[in-house]
């Protein structure tokens, strides 16, 4: 979408026959994703309701305004969902949305480039910064740890690692 919006989720297709979708929240509660509307979808239509009906493995249920069958909740499935950035709140200062980390050049201690932020993946614990780097025909996964991450300056678009021993090598 824009830099003023921030995906805060996806649909995931059908639950039941009622026109009830399955919704993959990206939200620290999950749950919080019915407060930021109105959203927008990927397709560009407005969602300005969500009534948030419990919880699939993984996904929340909900009743989602525009959908109203399974077919149509089935269509929909892999669509992203944005908030604008002013809805959401403001974050401590070690905390990040994975969308302003995306592009930001990596360094190491020392200085040196290790490449560029191409995503932020969430495996349930912590999250891995993906870099791609120039030296390798392979992403790089790196854990987003204090430990390996101490500094994130977003208004240089520049992330330290203090990678460890072999993640980088050739």
């Amino acid at each position: 979408m824009s830099d003023d919006t921030i995906v805060v989720g996806v649909l995931s297709g059908s639950f039941g026959v009622q026109g009830d979708v399955r919704l993959k929240s990206f939200c620290a509660e999950p749950e919080a994703i019915a407060d930021y509307t109105p959203l927008t979808r990927a397709d560009g239509r407005e969602i300005a309701t969500i009534v948030i009906k419990g919880q699939t493995k993984g996904s929340l249920i909900a009743r989602v305004d525009g959908i109203a069958t399974k077919e149509e909740a089935d269509a929909l499935r892999g669509m992203e969902v944005f908030a604008r950035r002013d809805q959401l709140p403001s974050l401590p200062d070690d905390e990040f949305y994975h969308a302003d980390l995306v592009g930001c050049m990596t360094y190491d201690t020392g200085g040196a480039e290790l490449g560029r932020v191409k995503a932020v993946q969430s495996n349930g614990a912590d999250d891995l910064l993906e870099v791609v780097s120039p030296r390798h025909s392979d992403t790089v996964l790196v854990p987003f740890t204090k430990a390996i991450v101490p500094t994130v300056d977003l208004a240089s678009g520049r992330i330290v690692i203090d990678p460890p021993q072999g993640l980088f090598d050739d």
